[in-house]
């Protein structure tokens, strides 16, 4: 629920603040509420091992998928954006199998590949066509790699420093780095956002960038990992949703027949169990 808001809301924010700004603002601005979070609560810091991990998370979460995807929707919409996240589950899957030890059963890879193909067919079908798929799904997909990694190794990591303690690590581990591209698209750029940019801006910087990963890396630190990803496959249906009230972008009747395979793709890869 945190996340499905997260498209529609960058692609309000973009028509107000560069792609960088929202980006890089929201990390660096989650930054700031993760290191008072941390010196509140006197965290002990994470071993040499643990912050090379942590990098990995902060390349993902913290600057891929916000910077690839405001760029992205910059461009196209938030519902086709939606709809090409949808493989962000199976990747995360993917991802967790080569990371990890779990080796989900063979129902489970069918529930997850559908969903993915799933998932392609109906962005094809939203541009008009696989060959005519454009620079902004290909910066989706980099977006949907990034995030498989980052989702993966803070899943694992949530399971030695805790889940609010991982993200708070990783944002403050990237602050340098987003606060100097901050900096870089105010002067670039200069702001002439509304209200209700700024409101959406605040929503990505606190729900999207910080507050949603509290829930999302203890479900995955619970595990299985792979199983657990893919409720994430409920997200895009929901972020249409959204984007049809909030945005007014049409609900076609192919985007709503994706909406549901994907669903129950999600539903069957979910029950799915590892094997004794």
């Amino acid at each position: 629920m945190a996340f499905s808001f997260t498209l529609p809301l960058t692609r309000i924010a973009v028509d107000g603040m560069s792609a960088l700004f929202i980006g890089a603002g929201r990390a660096a601005i989650a930054a700031v509420l993760a290191a008072v979070a941390l010196a509140a609560t006197r965290q002990r810091l994470p071993t040499r091992s643990q912050r090379r991990r942590l990098v990995l998370v902060a390349a993902g979460v913290v600057a891929g998928f916000g910077l690839l995807t405001s760029f992205a929707l910059e461009h196209t919409s938030a519902s086709h954006g939606a709809v090409v996240v949808a493989l962000l589950p199976a990747a995360t899957a993917a991802m967790t199998v080569l990371r990890t030890r779990e080796h989900p059963p063979r129902r489970f890879w069918i529930a997850a590949g559908a969903g993915a193909v799933a998932a392609v067919a109906f962005a094809a079908l939203g541009n008009g066509g696989l060959g005519s798929l454009g620079w902004p799904d290909l910066l989706l997909f980099a977006a949907v790699a990034a995030a498989a990694v980052g989702y993966t190794e803070g899943g694992l990591l949530a399971r030695e420093l805790g889940a609010w303690q991982t993200i708070s690590w990783a944002l403050v581990l990237g602050s340098p780095v987003m606060a100097a591209a901050t900096a870089y698209a105010l002067v670039d750029q200069p702001l002439s956002a509304t209200p209700v940019q700024w409101g959406a801006f605040a929503y990505l910087s606190a729900v999207s960038m910080f507050l949603g990963f509290f829930a999302w890396y203890r479900g995955l630190a619970l595990g299985p990992m792979a199983q657990v990803s893919q409720v994430q496959l409920v997200q895009p249906v929901m972020t249409i949703a959204w984007s049809a009230l909030l945005l007014g972008e049409p609900l076609g009747l192919p985007t709503l027949l994706g909406g549901l395979a994907v669903v129950a793709c999600a539903a069957l890869a979910v029950r799915s169990r590892l094997p004794q």
